[in-house]
């Protein structure tokens, strides 16, 4: 028997709508095309605004035995690694926030997430066709299986198949920027200061964001730079020599090279961003995540983002018919995405400023940061949805 929300892909915000429905009593399948929950990228930044979330499903002891709490946030100069501004995390985080800032293997929480589902996720389903029927959708996949849902909800990424049938409107465009990950233990990085916070590195046409994972052994980093000109590559991500990742930053610090030296990924993920969307849901397919506002990763909110909507979008299913529940749904996260997708465009310039005036006023403005963390951070998704 189908179940009445079917949900296209089984990341982190898929996985999390399908718990939030199940803890209000709603039955959902997660439909994901791989053969197997595997999380792509190395690791993902929790903010209260997520965590706070995430605990309120059940799965806070699971994040606290995953999850590295960063001492402080730092942004430093790209050469000499000198602080330009310095923010506490820690204890007084979660003090200020009402929750804790976590950095986390995105398989980890992945596996937390799916073993919560237990038997409702559906591997090996790729959608192939969606179309109307009576009241609610019917869903073609590539392996011949077919199912019925009153609502399908496109948590599906930055190629959303399901945006395509909402909107009708151009995926996701590529922001100018790429990035390289890795994954390298602590005990390789002895020039690297203060691994145990998140920390920003700023220079001319790059930078790069670190911050712990798990037992805080392990250190998670981004680099980030202004190029290719274009994305040609098939997919988001593509194959590199570990020596291009190395030559562009050869004149970085001595912490920076090795961070980008050891990588264990040798690939290159094109950044994408969604312009606004006016339309998010349309009948009974409604958009969650990526696939309705993606956005780049430099206030570490993609995950965030997708774990509000999630949240979100389960207090409004719960309550009233389906074209209520979408209206508003659409009404409580449209402002609040935007505006931090916003705010990481404006942070990709912000931090790839040559040395100069225009670098020196950012790393004045940088005073203020603190504000930013606050209206983004503070935000409690599920109180907002059950108060308006």
């Amino acid at each position: 028997m189908a179940a009445p929300v079917a949900i296209i892909g089984g990341g982190i915000g898929g996985l999390t709508l399908a718990l939030a429905l199940r803890r209000r009593g709603v039955d959902a399948e997660v439909h994901e095309q791989a053969p197997e929950l595997r999380e792509v990228g190395a690791a993902v930044a929790l903010s209260a605004n997520g965590t706070r979330v995430l605990r309120g499903l059940g799965l806070g002891e699971g994040l606290a035995r995953c999850g590295a709490v960063p001492t402080e946030l730092i942004y430093r100069r790209w050469d000499s690694g000198a602080r330009v501004h310095d923010h506490p995390v820690a204890a007084d985080y979660e003090r200020r926030f009402g929750a804790p800032y976590y950095g986390v293997h995105r398989a980890d929480l992945q596996r937390l997430l799916a073993a919560e589902c237990g038997d409702r996720v559906r591997l090996g389903r790729r959608l192939v066709g969606i179309s109307a029927a009576g009241s609610g959708h019917r869903l073609e996949f590539a392996d011949g299986s077919v199912t019925e849902a009153e609502v399908v909800v496109g948590a599906d990424g930055v190629h959303s198949a399901v945006r395509r049938w909402v909107t009708g409107e151009a995926p996701a465009a590529y922001s100018g920027t790429s990035g390289f990950r890795g994954l390298v233990p602590v005990e390789q990085l002895p020039s690297l200061p203060d691994p145990q916070a998140i920390q920003f590195w700023m220079g001319p046409g790059a930078h790069l964001l670190h911050y712990p994972i798990g037992d805080g052994s392990i250190v998670n980093f981004l680099a980030v730079v202004h190029e290719p000109e274009r994305w040609s590559a098939p997919g988001w991500t593509e194959d590199v020599p570990v020596e291009r990742i190395r030559d562009r930053f050869a004149d970085w610090h001595p912490g920076v090279r090795e961070l980008v030296e050891r990588t264990s990924l040798p690939q290159r993920w094109g950044l994408f961003g969604q312009r606004a969307l006016n339309r998010w849901y349309r009948g009974g397919a409604v958009l969650l995540g990526d696939a309705a506002h993606a956005m780049l990763p430099h206030h570490g909110q993609g995950a965030n983002q997708t774990i509000e909507d999630a949240v979100t979008l389960a207090e409004c299913l719960r309550d009233g018919d389906r074209a209520t529940a979408l209206r508003r749904y659409a009404r409580l996260r449209r402002a609040r995405t935007r505006a931090v997708q916003r705010s990481s465009w404006i942070a990709s310039g912000l931090l790839h400023l040559p040395d100069g005036a225009e670098a020196e006023r950012r790393d004045h403005q940088l005073t203020g940061i603190g504000t930013t963390l606050h209206w983004i951070h503070s935000h409690d998704a599920r109180a907002a949805a059950i108060r308006r």
